[in-house]
């Protein structure tokens, strides 16, 4: 009796030891020992948001949504395509290509899910987990078909427009939610053939993907995060959701029960056995988390970025938080975004007027390359599956580099996309097996 009656207590302090630390989790724990961002760095990030938000409005002239500024601030006329649901016929969400020529960027950027819509449920359904290897890891399957469809369709538009500027242009893809997951698998689609469009090089290809859904395994998250870069506002739960998609909105009507129950199973999944899933999706890239909130304390504070390439401890915890999904939203991440970059730039010219700043822009941008070097690093030194050294990432750069040289900028992308994909009696893309895109 004694022993059955020692075995409650240890249980109920075990379990009550578990409700505490889950309940006082809260989102600024994941990025706790991060470094701030500059504001260099973080400044394309609200004005990449407005262009998604543009996305959103029918009617750019007469806008609809009132961004952090007031108004939008892009030019109408420098909108050269939208491409609406229809258009898309559900393979893709909606996009728009954007020429931003003050900052020299050509910009796709894609919205995110539209709930109203059984297309965008059904690229979301389409996948399961270590259905579908790119270049050494395992993506989304349906993401990844958006992604090539997008590009299949818009390759020779965004080479035109590349090389009618000089090709000096950088070529930026966004997006939100959904949008990001497609976003960034374009990124990858494109950095690993950048002669589909015109040899762009890897240092003119970019990707900011906004609230981001688990798309690529984790060795692919840290090899490209010198291209891609993640924004997550506080808590948002899609980004920490190791959960696959599908099971999520199978049970939206329920999603803070769902959310629970992942957070109670993965409690007991060890560290290193996550690390060792070689199908385990992650968000993408760099990682900038936007911190507003602080434990025990009620309203918004001044936001403060944080920023790293994480590898071990990559946001696996939901955070039990009302504001869960309510930092999934577009408008909220502009906004927050907006505040953060205001803030940055303040602290930056009182540093400046005061003291001679303690990194030069030069010295920034060596600290980022060796951040990503030492995730290359650290994510080999975990047995990362498919993880690459950095000798070998830069190998794989010049043999790319070297390629597409080699290439006339003339070859369509179809001759990609057939690699990866054959065309069904009925019309639809259908994935060819073991199909690796060409370096």
């Amino acid at each position: 009796m004694s022993v059955a009656c020692g075995l409650e207590c240890v249980f109920c302090v075990g379990f009550s030891r578990w409700i505490w630390k889950r309940c006082t989790y809260i989102g600024s724990d994941d990025s706790a020992t991060w470094t701030s961002a500059t504001p260099e760095e973080f400044e394309p990030i609200p004005r990449i948001s407005r262009v998604i938000l543009a996305v959103y409005e029918p009617d750019l002239r007469n806008p609809k949504i009132s961004p952090s500024l007031g108004s939008f601030d892009l030019n109408p006329d420098w909108v050269i395509k939208r491409v609406t649901h229809e258009k898309t016929q559900g393979r893709s969400p909606p996009y728009i290509i954007y020429v931003d020529h003050d900052h020299r960027e050509i910009v796709l950027a894609i919205r995110g899910l539209n709930l109203a819509k059984e297309s965008d449920y059904k690229i979301l359904l389409d996948n399961k987990l270590g259905q579908k290897m790119l270049g050494g890891g395992f993506v989304h399957r349906g993401l990844l078909k958006s992604a090539a469809w997008v590009l299949n369709q818009e390759s020779e538009t965004l080479r035109r427009v590349w090389e009618e500027n000089g090709k000096e242009y950088d070529l930026v893809f966004a997006g939100h939610s959904l949008g990001s997951g497609v976003a960034a698998l374009m990124a990858v689609l494109v950095v690993t053939n950048p002669a589909m469009i015109g040899g762009v090089p890897r240092s003119k290809v970019r990707c900011f993907a906004l609230a981001p859904a688990r798309c690529m395994s984790l060795n692919l998250a840290v090899k490209y995060a010198d291209v891609i870069f993640s924004v997550i506002l506080q808590d948002d739960f899609l980004p920490r959701t190791a959960t696959p998609l599908e099971d999520i909105f199978k049970s939206i009507f329920c999603l803070p029960c769902l959310l629970f129950l992942v957070c109670l199973r993965d409690t007991f999944i060890p560290e290193g056995r996550k690390l060792r899933d070689p199908r385990r999706l992650y968000a993408p890239g760099r990682i900038y988390h936007i911190v507003e909130r602080q434990f025990c304390r009620c309203g918004r504070f001044p936001p403060e970025v944080r920023t790293a390439i994480p590898v071990d401890g990559r946001f696996e915890h939901i955070v039990l938080s009302s504001n869960a999904t309510a930092d999934h939203a577009i408008l909220w991440i502009e906004r927050e975004a907006e505040k953060a970059l205001q803030i940055l730039r303040e602290k930056s010219s009182e540093s400046v007027v005061t003291m001679a700043p303690k990194q030069k822009r030069m010295e920034r941008l060596n600290t980022l390359e060796k951040e990503h070097k030492d995730a290359l690093e650290r994510a080999v030194s975990l047995n990362i599956p498919h993880a690459v050294s950095t000798a070998e990432e830069e190998e794989e750069c010049n043999n790319g580099e070297a390629s597409a040289e080699s290439k006339t900028k003339k070859k369509n992308w179809d001759e990609v996309v057939e690699k990866l994909f054959h065309r069904s009696d009925s019309g639809e893309f259908v994935f060819n097996d073991n199909a690796v895109p060409e370096r």
